[in-house]
């Protein structure tokens, strides 16, 4: 389908898909990775820009933190920025459980909008991305997460307490934990675990009420600790 494409001029992609390769997360981090340079061999028009749309919450609501084939997949996905002029849109606040194709197509737009800005037209003053996990260090019973996009700040949205974040201790088996904002960074704990060794947030097919934002409005990207 694209190839009849390739005499053509292209300025760049924006491309949102994925769906159809959960459950092989793995095959993923090299195949989407080739298709990018495969695409930029044939039109031999140099690294074009490729903004690709991480995949939102979809499917069944787990009630405990569990496995997740989209986790794996949004996972998958964000290995593939190692790829020069790479965007990605985190939508993980907006798509709904129950429909493979959400209707917001409008805060999509937005933020591949604002990728563009500042990636592909150089305005370094544009905020193009909520916050990213860097690191974490265990201070007693609480993990304390640093994060890089935190723009003029991190926020809980509509002022709640942090929510989808997950702990677990050396036995791996993760649990609901507390999660309060402290500054640029996040502490995270769950009082039955004394000595944390992983932390993830948000992964899940279907995430419901994410809160976590910088205060330019983007969602954090999801993401564990753990591999």
């Amino acid at each position: 389908m694209i190839a009849p494409l390739l005499p053509y001029v292209i300025k760049g992609v924006i491309w949102y898909q994925g769906e159809s390769n959960v459950g092989r997360a793995e095959q993923y981090q090299t195949l989407f990775p080739a298709q990018i340079q495969n695409w930029r061999s044939k039109w031999n028009q140099g690294d074009f820009p490729f903004l690709f749309v991480q995949l939102p919450d979809f499917g069944d609501i787990k009630d405990q933190p569990s496995e997740s084939g989209w986790a794996m997949l949004r996972e998958a996905q964000v290995m593939s920025l190692s790829v020069p002029n790479t965007g990605m849109a985190v939508t993980i606040d907006v798509g709904e459980w129950n429909d493979i194709h959400p209707i917001n197509k409008k805060d999509v737009g937005k933020r591949l909008a604002l990728i563009a800005e500042n990636k592909v037209y150089g305005d370094k003053t544009v905020i193009d991305s909520g916050p990213v996990f860097r690191a974490m260090k265990i201070k007693g019973n609480k993990a304390i997460l640093s994060f890089d996009n935190t723009g003029s700040g991190l926020m809980a949205k509509e002022g709640e307490s942090l929510k989808h974040f997950a702990i677990a201790g050396a036995d791996k088996k993760f649990v609901w934990a507390e999660a309060e904002i402290k500054g640029r960074k996040v502490v995270v704990w769950n009082e039955q675990i004394s000595l944390p060794v992983a932390v993830r947030y948000a992964w899940a097919d279907a995430p419901q009420g994410i809160n976590f934002y910088n205060k330019e409005g983007l969602p954090a990207r999801p993401f564990r600790t753990d591999n």
